[in-house]
């Protein structure tokens, strides 16, 4: 960013610019923090609306291209069992990066359940997120999350901050 002085219209332009990119990264944040206490509410399509119409989410042993699917999955026998016996689905902060109408988030994430009366972690994850704005703000258009089990795959999914 320039250290020279701005006056005028192109201050205010600057002002307006600097504003717009923190109330997106906000909107973003505020989206991938929605996800872990709407998925474990069981509100299915208030879940599938996180997504564009045809957005893909890519978790390991499920691939949803649509935010029907993503429906489903909230709505299906094994999830429902999850949030029936007790678990939260935590996303870290994440790193958000604007560019224009498109935008990346990587966090990680923590999946506990009980079990005969503990909490214990199901699953540990790296999650990026590509979104676009729409009229209806911030939609994801994919995310993939996969196991932190310390492959180069899950690793390089966590270096790519910024891109899509």
């Amino acid at each position: 960013m320039s250290t020279e002085p701005i006056e005028g219209d192109a201050r205010l332009e600057a002002i307006e610019e600097r504003l717009q990119l923190l109330e997106d990264e906000q909107a973003i944040a505020r989206l991938v923090a929605s996800y872990g206490p709407l998925v474990d509410a069981g509100e299915a399509d208030r879940v599938a609306a996180l997504w564009t119409e045809d957005g893909v989410y890519d978790v390991e042993e499920f691939h949803m291209n649509s935010r029907a699917d993503v429906a489903a999955m909230v709505r299906s026998d094994a999830h429902q069992g999850l949030i029936n016996n007790g678990c939260s689905h935590f996303l870290g902060p994440a790193h958000v990066s604007v560019d224009g109408d498109r935008a990346v988030a990587v966090c990680e994430s923590v999946l506990l359940v009980r079990h005969n009366g503990r909490v214990l972690p199901a699953r540990i994850g790296a999650n990026h997120f590509e979104l676009v704005r729409t009229a209806s703000g911030w939609r994801t258009t994919r995310r993939t999350t996969r196991g932190l089990d310390g492959s180069p795959e899950t690793r390089e999914l966590l270096a790519r901050l910024g891109s899509t």
